[in-house]
């Protein structure tokens, strides 16, 4: 298959609290070269999972994200179209800036059970994965840039969301869909005819195909992704990342959820 990807394969650890998810972007880029036919840019090495405060992780993830920054851009400046497979949602903490540079106009579709809008005055984990769209519009400073406009996000698929993080999110103008709202029509026409740049954390899942850390029950279904990605024009996507596959499920066995990211990813290059 020709490709006019940029396969980049995040290895650094990005505030990973498991195992799993270094391992599973790992076996996407696997899975995504064979497909694609292409080579893989890796970036990182990978360290053991632990549970520490934003501030700490963002320290020891610094490399990664930098060279994740670098990957992308280079990229976008060659004329390719940036695939990752990505570990944590924190790695878009590198990711998001560039794309706001180099892509202003763009919609960025963040398929997601969660908004990942805190900031270092609103977590109550401390983890850093729920504070990367925020850095990336602006609302705190990462030192990985922003200039993202909370206007041009879409929330896909978010329901574990609290109040607080509500009102901030519609304070913002970040868009939330509900998963019941999360239709290929309603996507299409808010997005509305822009480039589109599509994160997506199988967390957004219904709990059973793609394992992720953080699973929310009621969620959508593989096909409904699918469906979404099939209503955007191919030309429109310039960036991709799938991130949070959670390697070692004992439910779910890896090829069949490899199968389903590989079958959910192709409705965008069909």
């Amino acid at each position: 298959m020709t490709s006019r990807f940029s396969l980049i394969v995040s290895q650094g650890r990005v505030a990973d609290r498991t195992d799993g998810a270094l391992v599973g972007a790992r076996l996407v880029g696997d899975a995504l070269a064979d497909l694609l036919g292409t080579e893989q840019n890796v970036i990182g090495s990978p360290t053991a999972s632990r549970t520490d405060d934003w501030s700490d992780a963002l320290l020891q993830a610094e490399s990664t994200l930098h060279g994740l920054r670098d990957a992308v851009g280079s990229a976008i400046d060659a004329g390719r179209t940036p695939l990752l497979a990505t570990n944590t949602c924190a790695a878009s903490l590198g990711t998001l800036p560039t794309v706001a540079e180099r892509h202003p106009d763009a919609v960025v579709l963040w398929i997601d059970a969660h908004g990942d809008f805190n900031t270092p005055d609103t977590t109550a984990s401390g983890y850093l994965g729920g504070m990367v769209v925020a850095a990336a519009c602006g609302l705190w400073d990462s030192g990985h840039g922003a200039g993202l406009d909370p206007r041009q996000v879409i929330v896909v698929g978010g329901r574990d969301i609290d109040p607080a993080k509500g009102d901030l999110l519609a304070d913002a103008g970040v868009t939330v869909l509900a998963p019941a709202e999360s239709t290929p029509e309603r996507v299409a026409e808010l997005v509305a005819g822009r480039p589109v740049w599509i994160h997506v954390d199988w967390d957004v899942l219904e709990p059973g195909y793609i394992p992720a850390a953080y699973r929310v029950a009621e969620g959508l279904l593989p096909h409904q992704i699918a469906a979404i990605f099939a209503a955007l024009p191919a030309d429109s996507v310039k960036g991709i990342e799938l991130a949070e596959f959670e390697a070692g499920d004992q439910d779910v066995p890896e090829r069949v959820s490899l199968e389903l990211i590989l079958e959910t990813f192709q409705h965008l290059v069909r």
